[in-house]
């Protein structure tokens, strides 16, 4: 882009493919916490490693899901960040999307190894789609030894926190209270809440008796 010195991407896009990803992968757990099917989860990590190969050695603008995430949010004022960082991110993308494809689709067996791995990427791709902090972004100064340019945000740049940034120390205890009334509600009402609930107007009912 004109203007930027350094090569520069759409945080609104690669936030929106972080979505994707997160959707697909919270989806394929499901499968398997629920049903022990893991046929969906070697679909997704085929189409996850695919994608970020094509974002590390081919280009992003070629990226199926930043694609995708490009045509979601193609209303919206694009906000730009430094693509240097963000390629560091994918790389430990990569790195471990590989590892899940050895473990998942070519060995065809699963460990702690391949659940840790799984937990991570969803921490990454939450925190990416949902906060707008690329985790994989925070090692990129550990090991270039360079501060980041355009952050998500603009995080990287020292300011003063405007009065609706601040958070007070009212703030701080309401969100305290709630975390106690939460576990007030579990503990007293647990019981009450474990009751599975009635078919309202039988229609469920109805439809396993045909």
């Amino acid at each position: 882009m004109e203007g930027y010195s350094i090569p520069v991407l759409n945080e609104r896009e690669i936030r929106a493919s972080a979505g994707i990803l997160f959707l697909g992968l919270i989806l394929s757990l499901m499968q398997i916490l629920y049903k022990s099917d893991f046929l969906l989860v070697k679909y997704f990590i085929t189409v996850f490693l695919t994608d970020f190969i094509i974002r590390v050695f081919v280009n992003p603008k070629y990226s199926p899901t930043l694609i995708i995430g490009r045509l979601i949010v193609r209303n919206q004022v694009p906000e730009y960040v430094g693509a240097a960082p963000k390629k560091f991110a994918w790389i430990i993308g990569l790195a471990l999307s590989a590892i899940m494809f050895t473990f998942m689709v070519i060995v065809n067996a699963f460990s702690p190894i391949t659940g840790i791995i799984c937990l991570i990427c969803l921490i990454f791709t939450f925190f990416e789609s949902v906060f707008g902090i690329c985790l994989g972004c925070k090692f990129y100064k550990l090991f270039y030894g360079e501060k980041a340019q355009y952050c998500p945000g603009e995080v990287c740049d020292v300011k003063t926190k405007q009065d609706i940034q601040k958070t007070s120390k009212t703030q701080l205890l309401i969100v305290a209270g709630f975390f106690v009334f939460v576990y007030f509600i579990a503990f007293f009402l647990n019981d009450f809440y474990s009751k599975t609930p009635r078919d309202l107007f039988g229609i469920y009912s109805t439809a396993k008796t045909k």
